[in-house]
């Protein structure tokens, strides 16, 4: 069967940029999407989707670069997918993420606000994650470059991060520019000590080889987690890879492992074995310390997370008899950094695990005035758990990336809080609920935190008072 020839868009320029990262241009009345272009680029561009509004598609040719660009530092740039903006100055991230930020605002929550703060950007762009898990294969992912070369590949074991859109594939990393020593050098010495001897990686169609997944966790004090991922449980392989990790990085605080012989990556159900030091590591935000073990819960960039929560405690400006509800509460990590401006914060949270996390985290800071529900808050926040607790002063909400559910806005308008503290990794689901909550509530403050450079993802924090009763 003939394949289909593919249409080219020529001498498009790429006048905006959508709230995925993918430059937007316009021909014809069609609006056209494509990948890793930046504003200002006049690109040629080949079409592998067309609708009747709009097109999506590959550059394959960028005849003007804008000025806006800039070199990748990554290898893998464009095909990790990690990193989809290295290629955009970081001044200018910054400026899409803002305008993301407000057009999510305007067009969703119809919230007209007389502006909005810069964002707060990252002081380190790379090097900014606390933790990254990474997957053994045995087929690791071949680039365009390395299909057409000819070349026999013998060997395809790696090491590295799943590709986008692909069920399988995996990149295999020479280097990752997004956790700081001594991460690489674990990934490559992991990768070169299981090449050397004959070990197995791992092939996900066929569910059969012994190496699977390499989880590294660091904090800002310099503590150090490792934990490898075994699908069999072929005990004197393991010993020497485990002794031979001992060994290389004398620093580690907490090696360990775990045998997961399932067909799905998740360990939430597994027992961990600490081959060596304790099972967890410490973070500190603030004046309040953090366990960490290889399940927990927890902002992945430490140092924008306190920016995060010292913009959270000023909005919610918190009085000592203000009585807190802290909705999505995690592991504790907000409920506690506010927990010494306050008469009490309960928490809410769905995954039982974390709130075991959030309450050995009070004990580990010796705060008395936290209480940790487990459940989902949809459930959980009802009128005798607000009997129970006393009516809030303040509401804070950080829901995952779906936002609230309908319910659990409907509660928050009958509960009428006089102040919400509304954190969110997701502005356009955060801007829907808003707009729900604009039947009692007026956004008077917006502040957002790039938690994230080099992606599209940012955090917003917003201020919601209630109204006044005319």
């Amino acid at each position: 069967m003939k394949k289909k020839e593919l249409k080219t868009a020529e001498g498009l320029e790429i006048t905006a940029i959508s709230s995925d990262g993918r430059g937007i241009a316009r021909q014809e009345g069609k609006v056209i999407f494509t990948e890793f272009a930046v504003p200002g680029d006049m690109v040629n561009v080949t079409l592998h989707r067309a609708k009747k509004s709009y097109a999506e598609g590959k550059i394959t040719a960028l005849t003007t670069p804008s000025p806006l660009r800039q070199t990748p530092s990554c290898v893998h740039f464009t095909v990790c997918g990690g990193c989809k903006w290295q290629n955009v100055q970081y001044a200018e991230q910054l400026k899409f993420k803002q305008q993301i930020v407000e057009d999510a605002f305007r067009k969703i929550g119809k919230i007209t606000m007389p502006g909005y703060p810069p964002v707060l950007g990252s002081a380190s762009n790379f090097y900014y994650r606390n933790k990254l898990e990474f997957a053994f294969t045995n087929r690791k992912w071949l680039t365009n470059e390395e299909i057409n070369s000819g070349q026999e590949f013998e060997s395809r074991n790696g090491l590295g991060f799943h590709v986008p859109g692909s069920f399988s594939g995996v990149v295999d990393v020479a280097h990752c520019w997004l956790q700081g020593d001594p991460s690489n050098a674990i990934r490559n010495t992991v990768k070169a000590f299981a090449l050397q001897n004959d070990y197995t990686f791992f092939n996900l169609k066929d569910q059969n080889g012994l190496l699977r997944n390499l989880l590294i966790r660091t904090t800002t004090t310099g503590e150090l987690l490792i934990l490898l991922s075994f699908f069999e449980n072929d005990a004197p392989k393991i010993e020497a890879l485990m002794s031979h990790l001992a060994e290389a990085f004398p620093q580690v605080t907490s090696l360990q492992y775990v045998i997961n012989p399932k067909r799905n990556d998740t360990i939430y159900d597994l027992d961990s074995i600490v081959y060596k030091g304790r099972g967890y590591i410490i973070e500190k935000l603030g004046d309040y310390s953090f366990k960490i073990g290889p399940k927990s819960f927890f902002q992945t960039n430490s140092v924008q997370a306190k920016v995060l929560y010292d913009v959270t405690k000023e909005f919610a400006d918190l009085q000592p008899t203000d009585n807190v509800y802290d909705l999505y509460t995690g592991v504790g990590s907000i409920a506690l950094y506010l927990s010494g401006l306050c008469k009490q914060v309960v928490g809410i949270e769905q995954i039982e695990a974390a709130i075991v996390d959030a309450k050995e985290n009070a004990a580990l800071n010796q705060v008395g005035n936290t209480r940790f529900y487990a459940g989902d808050v949809r459930m959980v926040l009802d009128q005798a758990f607000i009997a129970e607790n006393g009516r809030p002063d303040v509401v804070i909400t950080d829901p995952p990336r779906a936002g609230m559910h309908e319910d659990v806005l409907h509660t928050l308008l009958e509960l009428a809080a006089p102040k919400l503290v509304y954190v969110s990794c997701n502005v356009a689901t955060q801007a829907r609920d808003i707009e729900l909550l604009s039947a009692k509530y007026e956004v008077v403050r917006t502040q957002s935190v790039d938690m994230f450079p080099h992606t599209t993802h940012i955090e917003n924090v917003a201020l919601l008072r209630l109204k006044t009763v005319e």
